[in-house]
């Protein structure tokens, strides 16, 4: 299956829909991005569509309800998590500003102080 993401207003994605591979292949049996484009919009009278790969193979992140296509680095970008967090040019994933504690522990983000919180566990 091919996935398409519906691109709305600020290039936000507003739906992911899948189609048949055949809807892509062209004369030559080769897959083709417009062809799919084309299916879709004549399926939903919608016109602006991305193809977007579940691998990650291409557009670096599988798109998903509320991130947003940036044209300019032909890339699903997910929601900044939190202000202090910096865009990873290379895989286009927000990362902390620290790094995560890699001793096997569970932290979430404490965005006051830009560090890692261990999260304490009850039993």
């Amino acid at each position: 299956m091919a996935h398409f993401a519906k691109i709305g207003l600020n290039n936000k994605v507003i739906e992911v829909l899948s189609v048949n591979n055949e809807v892509l292949l062209d004369s030559n049996g080769v897959e083709q991005e417009d062809n799919g484009i084309d299916f879709l919009t004549k399926l939903t009278g919608y016109p602006v569509w991305k193809q977007t790969s579940y691998n990650n193979n291409f557009r670096k992140n599988f798109a998903g309800i509320g991130m947003t296509y940036d044209e300019d680095r032909d890339a699903f970008i997910p929601r900044k998590p939190f202000p202090s967090w910096i865009l990873n040019e290379t895989t286009c994933r927000w990362e902390a500003p620290v790094a995560y504690p890699n001793d096997g522990q569970t932290y979430i983000w404490n965005e006051t102080i830009k560090t890692w919180d261990l999260l304490e566990h009850s039993n």
